[in-house]
């Protein structure tokens, strides 16, 4: 395997386990807030994660871009699913967990 094989494999093993990480959140927190903060931060740092594995090994500048392009828009797209949620759930009276 070259470096860039390796650097790639290595990087999309990490956004994988950031995936994980945010399924595992969202299986295990308590409540709305904290499963929705957990699962939108995980899962950017890991499609990021899996954006730039992908990059290293595209074939020009003009795909790596394309790829950097649908990782911000999901970036946007999540924090504005997360905020529509967090809002409504406010105002259906869904209040914070508690110890």
């Amino acid at each position: 395997m070259t470096l860039s094989e390796t650097l790639s494999a290595a990087l999309m093993i990490a956004g994988a386990v950031f995936f994980l990480a945010g399924t595992l959140g969202l299986l295990r927190f308590p409540d709305v807030y904290t499963r929705l903060h957990a699962l939108t931060k995980a899962d950017n740092v890991g499609l990021g994660l899996m954006v730039a594995g992908l990059a290293v090994q595209a074939e020009s500048w003009a795909v790596a871009g394309k790829l950097l392009l649908i990782w911000l828009l999901v970036l946007l797209a999540g924090a504005a699913v997360a905020h529509l949620v967090a809002s409504g759930a406010i105002k259906r009276g869904i209040r914070m967990w508690k110890r």
